[in-house]
C-alpha cells in the first residue's frame, strides 16, 4: 500500500493532503496511546486481583482491542507502523522500487515511535497517581523469554507482509490484534515484539515492566524476529508484494466473429406480412345436443335404424261378462 506522498508505509492506502512531519507525528501519538493501554491496563488489572492469570488476561484483551483501533484509526494517515520492527520490513521490501518508505522516512518514524512509547508510559503512570519515571525491576533476561521474543516477532511480521502479499491488507487490524492477544498467552515473553514499546514499558515498575538491563536483550530478539519473519514471506509469498494499483485479471471477452461471405444472414421477416400458418386437419364436427342433453337424430340415423316389427293380427273377440 502507499502512504501520503506516494511512499510504500503499511497496509492501507494513506491520504493524499499530509507530509512527512504530519505522519511522524501520527506514529508518535498512535505509540503513546498503545503504550498508555498497555501499562495502564496492567496497573488496573495488579489492583483489581492479585491471581496472575487474571491480570494476563485483561491485560492481553486491553492491548489487542486497543492495537486495532489504533491501527484502524491511524493507518489512514501513516501507515500506523507503531513499531521499528514493522518499519524496518516496510522498507526493506520496498528498498529497491522509487516507492519505498525512505531512509529519511524510517528515521523519523522509528523516533517518533520511541519517544511516543516513552510519552505513554509516563502518562499512564501519571493516570494511576505513580511517580511517572520509575525504572522497571523485572530482569526478563532469561534464553527462552529471548526466543519467545524471536517467535512473537517473527510472526507479526510475517501476518502483516503476508496479508499485504495476498491481497488482504483490509483485515491488518482485526488479524494484528487477534494476533498479538494470542502471542501474549503462547510465547514465554508475553509478546513484547516492538522495540519502542519494549523501552517504553522499561519506564514503569509495573504488571507490564522490563528492567533497563534486559533491553538489548529483547530488542536484538525482536530485530532477529522481525527479518526471520520478512525472510519466511518472502519465501512463502514472493519477493515483492504486487502493486495495488494493478487491477485483477479477469476472463478475456470473447470477440464477434466476422460473418462469413458464403453464408448470409437471413433477411429478417417483415411485420407486416406474417407467413401464413399452414392449415391444420379439419376436426369432426361434432353435433349439437338438444334441448334436453340429447342428439337429435339425423337422416343418416334412420338410414341405422332397423325397422320395427309388424303388430300381431287381432283375434276373436271374447264374449263380454255376465
Amino acid at each position: 500500500m502507499r502512504g501520503i506522498e506516494g511512499e510504500r508505509v503499511g497496509w492501507v492506502m494513506a491520504g493524499e493532503q499530509g507530509t512527512l512531519p504530519r505522519r511522524a507525528v501520527a506514529e508518535f501519538v498512535g505509540s503513546a496511546a498503545l503504550v498508555a493501554v498497555i501499562v495502564g491496563s496492567g496497573i488496573q488489572a495488579s489492583g483489581l486481583s492479585e491471581d496472575t492469570g487474571v491480570r494476563l488476561l485483561a491485560n492481553s484483551l486491553a492491548s489487542a482491542i486497543g492495537l486495532g483501533l489504533l491501527i484502524a484509526l491511524f493507518a489512514p494517515v501513516s501507515g500506523a507502523h507503531l513499531n521499528p520492527v514493522v518499519t524496518l520490513s516496510v522498507w526493506w521490501t520496498g528498498r529497491r522500487g522509487a516507492a519505498g518508505l525512505t531512509g529519511r522516512g524510517v528515521a523519523l518514524y522509528v523516533a517518533a515511535q520511541s519517544a511516543g512509547a516513552v510519552a505513554g508510559a509516563l502518562l499512564a503512570e501519571a493516570m494511576f497517581g505513580r511517580p511517572p519515571g520509575a525504572w522497571s525491576t523485572q530482569l526478563r533476561s532469561d534464553g527462552h523469554l529471548l526466543l519467545g521474543e524471536v517467535v512473537a516477532t517473527a510472526g507479526l511480521v510475517l501476518l502483516i507482509q503476508g496479508l499485504e502479499r495476498i491481497g488482504r491488507a483490509a483485515l491488518a487490524p482485526v488479524a494484528v490484534a487477534a494476533y498479538i492477544a494470542a502471542a501474549i498467552w503462547f510465547t514465554s515473553s508475553g509478546s513484547f515484539a516492538n522495540p519502542a514499546a519494549t523501552v517504553g514499558r522499561s519506564l514503569t515498575d509495573s504488571f507490564t515492566g522490563i528492567a533497563p538491563a534486559s533491553l538489548p536483550g529483547f530488542i536484538a530478539a525482536q530485530l532477529l524476529g522481525g527479518l526471520l519473519g520478512a525472510v519466511l514471506a518472502a519465501l512463502l509469498y514472493g519477493g515483492r508484494p504486487a502493486s495495488p494499483a494493478a487491477p485483477a485479471a479477469g476472463p478475456a471477452a470473447p470477440s464477434p466473429a466476422a460473418p462469413s461471405p458464403a453464408a448470409p444472414s437471413p433477411a429478417a421477416p417483415s411485420p407486416a406480412a406474417p407467413s401464413p400458418a399452414a392449415p391444420s386437419p379439419a376436426a369432426p364436427a361434432v353435433p349439437a345436443l338438444g334441448p334436453a342433453g340429447q342428439v337429435p337424430p339425423t337422416p343418416e340415423s334412420f338410414a341405422r335404424v332397423p325397422p320395427l316389427p309388424a303388430p300381431p293380427a287381432p283375434g276373436p273377440t271374447a264374449p263380454p261378462g255376465r
